[in-house]
């Protein structure tokens, strides 16, 4: 498997919950509301997984192994691009947790600032998983012989094992943190 299999595989998943946004969103006007749960579970996603874990593994070893490499104007363009798309995402995800959380401290003006960024999001993910798995990812593999590649599969798979471990470690902490 190339590299950036694992990274594709990981783009479906996110579409899926991506794919669930604008039918929430649809309930959250009709109710006059936001589905809390939803949005807590929505947060937790994208930032343990499409951000901490996918973003993670492009940005500390796909990126950081391209940067060392002659890359084309147009392929450090676009790499750039998806850092800084990185970057939004992050920073949108952050303002939907302010929005969330002066809706559960009584703000019922926070739900357009809730429903702002989920629109943003379920626009902005498609685009830019499109812009990796068929404008970047590809081509850029042909920087790499055949023994990088399995060097950056193999540091893929590493980079995800020690996740489990790092997230469960943050709950055991949180919990000695708060007692019972």
């Amino acid at each position: 498997m190339m590299p950036i299999g694992p990274l594709m595989i990981e783009h479906r998943l996110i579409e899926k919950l991506v794919g669930l946004i604008p039918p929430k969103l649809e309930l959250f006007r009709t109710a006059g509301a936001p589905d809390l749960a939803f949005i807590d579970d929505a947060v937790r996603f994208i930032r343990d997984y499409a951000d901490r874990t996918h973003h993670g593994k492009e940005e500390d070893i796909l990126f950081r192994e391209l940067a060392k490499k002659p890359l084309s104007a147009e392929h450090r363009r676009v790499m750039d691009e998806l850092v800084e798309e990185h970057k939004l995402g992050r920073k949108t995800v952050a303002a939907l947790v302010a929005a969330r959380d002066r809706y559960a401290a009584g703000d019922r003006g926070a739900l357009a600032d809730i429903i702002e960024p989920l629109e943003f999001l379920a626009g902005f993910y498609p685009k830019h998983i499109e812009k990796e798995d068929r404008h970047f990812f590809i081509p850029v593999m042909s920087y790499f012989t055949a023994a990088e590649k399995d060097a950056l599969l193999a540091e893929s798979y590493e980079f995800d094992r020690k996740l489990v471990h790092e997230f469960y470690g943050r709950v055991v902490e949180r919990w000695q943190k708060h007692g019972t």
